[in-house]
């Protein structure tokens, strides 16, 4: 079993238990925040990610408080703040991203394994912008549905892609902003070669493409940025090393 299948089948037990305990919808206090907006700004955008730990890596750094770092990575140019909120596989909670949201004025991610719409009603009421949805862990009448529903509800979506026949199915939906996983669910192996392949079947003038992990240097930064990537997803290095040094050697050519 991959660790993609492993990670979906215990949300479909989670999701089950989530809708036996789900309590009445509350209405959403904090503001959407629209992420596609940000690119008026600036052009290129980093994602900083909040991420405790990963399948691959086991720990990455349990000692930082979501609230402080997401702070120091808005103040440093962060133009969106994704929020590991899996609690089995990366030792995230919904909690971080409530708090995240409540501390910062740009765009939250909520960064998921979403398969059921009950998840993307709870990321709506936590205060989520953004919600992801990964092409491979969804059957296409799925993905169809949940990313219809997140736009209802007046999220943005981040729609996360890993080969060109996925890219295909991403564009279809007509939806603006796409991310490339540079990281091989199954091995958990990452290569920016991913990001750099699948640019060139994608129209730049109505799509911006993000490109998700193996973010280590300002050189990888720079080569998915000259391809014609808007943006980049970081999170183990900005984890790991001063959040201050990286993102401007991530913002600054």
């Amino acid at each position: 079993m991959s660790i993609l299948t492993e990670i979906i089948e215990t949300k479909k037990k989670e999701v089950i238990k989530l809708k036996a305990e789900m309590i009445p919808a509350k209405e959403r206090t904090a503001p959407l925040v629209s992420f596609i907006n940000q690119f008026e700004q600036q052009p290129f955008q980093v994602i900083a990610e909040f991420k405790r730990a990963s399948p691959s890596k086991g720990i990455i750094n349990d000692t930082l408080d979501p609230v402080m770092q997401a702070k120091q990575y808005e103040q440093f140019g962060a133009g969106m703040i994704s929020v590991l909120t899996d609690k089995d596989y990366f030792k995230g909670t919904m909690a971080d991203l409530i708090a995240v949201k409540q501390a910062v004025s740009i765009p939250v991610l909520n960064k998921e394994f979403i398969i059921d719409r009950i998840q993307l009603d709870i990321a709506y009421q936590s205060g989520a912008d953004v919600v992801l949805l990964i092409v491979s862990a969804l059957s296409e009448a799925d993905l169809i549905d949940l990313y219809h529903y997140a736009l209802s509800l007046g999220l943005e979506v981040l729609v996360e892609v890993h080969d060109k026949e996925e890219l295909a199915i991403a564009t279809s939906l007509g939806c603006p902003l796409i991310g490339v996983n540079n990281r091989n669910l199954n091995t958990f192996k990452t290569s920016i070669d991913q990001t750099l392949q699948l640019l060139d079947f994608v129209d730049l003038s109505t799509t911006k493409i993000i490109s998700e992990s193996g973010m280590k240097t300002q050189a990888d930064v720079l080569a998915v940025k000259q391809a014609g990537a808007s943006g980049i997803l970081v999170g183990e290095t900005l984890m790991t090393q001063d959040p201050k040094r990286m993102m401007g050697d991530f913002l600054h050519d």
